[in-house]
Order: C-alpha cells, then structure tokens, then sequence
C-alpha cells in the first residue's frame, strides 16, 4: 500500500522547509523544535472537562504530570500514558492533542507523565520515573477520582515501551493488576535487527541515524540494551501480562517489532488486538490537523480502552 497522500504532503512540506533532522541539533534544541512542529500538527483535539497540573513522588525527585477528566463523574477508570521521543525529546505538550483525545473518546483519566529525558538522565531513569507514576496513581486513585479496579497503561514509540516494561514489572511485583496496555507503534526491541529497519529506515521522519541518535542519549556506553528493561519482546515469560492493544505502522522502522511483540504475547496466552495501518509512517497519532488517519487511530485506541475499562473487550 502506497504511503498515505496527506503523509507524504507533511514530509514534503518538511524538506522543502529546509529543516535539518532532529539528531543534527543538541537535545535540548531537539525537544523545542519536535514541541514546535507538533503544535503546528496537531488540529484541534476536543476539550475534556478539566485539565490539572500534578507532581508525582519519583525515586529521586517530583514527577511532573498532567491530569485529564472527562466529565464531573466522582469514579472514573485511568488512563497512565507516557509520551514517546526516544526517551530524549517529546513533552506533556507535544502529546496533549493526543491524551486530550483519548480523554474525551474512551471517557477515562488520562495522566500523562512527564519522565525524565536523556542525556541528562540515562536509562533506566525513564523507567524509573514510568514505573514510580504508575504506582503513585494507583496508591492515590480515590483521591484522583479514580477507580483503582480500572487502571490501564499506555504510549507512543518510547512511551510505549515504557508502558510494556511497566507492565512487566507490575507482573514481576504482583501488582498492580492492570485491565489494558495501549502500546502505539513501541520501540520494543533495542538491537535494530528486524528488516524494517532497513526497508523504512530512511525517508519517514524516524530514520535509522535518529534512532542512533536517540540510544546514544539515553544508554550509557556499553549498557546491554538487550535486557527487557530496554528491550520488553526480550523478556523470558511474557504470559500473565495484561490484555494488549498494539498499533503498528506500515511506514516505519519499528513495524517488525511491533508485530512481533504482538505475536509472542498471543503465544503466551496474552489476548491481543493488533492494528496495523499500512499506509501510516511512525508517528502519525500526533498530526490530527494534517492526516485524517490520526483521528481514526485515537478513535481506536479510545474504543478499546472503554471496552477494557467496562470488561467487554474485543480481545483474542
């Protein structure tokens, strides 16, 4: 299937724009420029009914967060999402337009975390941010409005690997019980070995050089990024986790380990929707005011997170 014409308009627009790639810049320029071109992207996301500003206890110091509410209802299930940016740029800004959606469509929580970012906090800062937020939320559900029995995790690319590596510890730990993990196009497999690495590795925003770009931020030299820590597909007993929900893209990099997470998972008995938009490159949830795909997408997303919020999932 061809690349999708609104897609390919958004990559044209960008080089005849001139702008150099992401990993051409310092990090810290990197995050404001990707804040930047997803403001412009981003449409108008609908409005949920309050919007709060949070700081979660993490191991070494608070956690900015953002608290999304659909509606004045005293018990809601929740939503914890984690924004992708290859653990290096990427914001609570960059991806309101998204939690705002799911918000407002699945009728749930969100919380959206704020961890922190390479390089100035390597592996495995952002799973110990990801990990600590999750428990915050659930130790303060009641007092969030929330209902304890409905937590799900979710997030983009970086965000969700996070949320697979989340769930795996809760699984390691005993708790919490989760309902749902809403993993959208995750990097789950650090070594690059899958061939879409090479097929869609140039040409679609997320290229070969800015994935070494982002691992150079966020491991230290030498980290065995092969541990499921970093990498979740590598994890030796994937059964007892969570039902999934995985998106995948069909222009992008990362779409082989993506269907092949989706895989092992239904090999251990972990009931699974897999949704692959073909004609999507990585990162499409985002641009709402510029690919029409992107709505349908959240929509999706929104769906299954209601149905696993109200135990009638389309699982299998």
């Amino acid at each position: 299937m061809p690349l999708d014409p609104q897609a390919q308009a958004l990559l044209d627009s960008i080089e005849q724009s001139g702008t150099a790639p992401l990993n051409t810049y310092s990090a810290v320029a990197a995050r404001e420029l990707y804040d930047q071109a997803s403001e412009l992207v981003r449409g108008t996301p609908p409005e949920p009914f309050a919007i709060e500003t949070l700081a979660i206890s993490g191991s070494s110091s608070n956690i900015p967060a953002r608290l999304y509410r659909p509606n004045a209802e005293p018990t809601l299930p929740i939503l914890v999402f984690y924004h992708g940016g290859g653990y290096t740029i990427g914001s609570l800004d960059s991806h309101d337009g998204v939690c705002r959606s799911l918000c407002v469509e699945a009728q749930c929580i969100v919380v959206s975390v704020d961890y922190r970012l390479a390089p100035e906090h390597k592996f495995p800062a952002g799973v110990d941010d990801a990990w600590a937020a999750l428990q915050w939320v659930v130790d303060n559900a009641a007092i969030l409005g929330g209902d304890v029995a409905r937590v799900a995790v979710g997030g983009d690319s970086a965000g969700g690997n996070l949320a697979a590596v989340v769930c795996l510890k809760a699984k390691q730990s005993g708790e919490p019980q989760l309902v749902l993990q809403l993993l959208i196009y995750p990097g789950v497999e650090m070594s690059g070995s899958f061939p879409s690495h090479e097929t869609f590795g140039h040409g679609y925003r997320l290229t070969k050089e800015l994935i070494s770009w982002f691992h150079d931020h966020y491991f230290e030299t030498g980290a065995d990024i092969n541990q499921w820590q970093a990498s979740p597909l590598n994890a030796p007993d994937h059964s007892g986790l969570p039902p999934a929900y995985v998106l995948s893209a069909g222009y992008d990099p990362l779409q082989d380990e993506d269907k092949a997470y989706a895989e092992k998972l239904k090999l251990a008995g972990v009931p699974v929707v897999y949704s692959h938009y073909a004609s999507m490159m990585h990162g499409f949830i985002t641009m709402g005011g510029a690919i029409d795909m992107a709505a349908a997408a959240l929509t999706e997303c929104a769906d299954e997170l209601r149905a696993a919020f109200a135990g009638k999932s389309s699982f299998r």
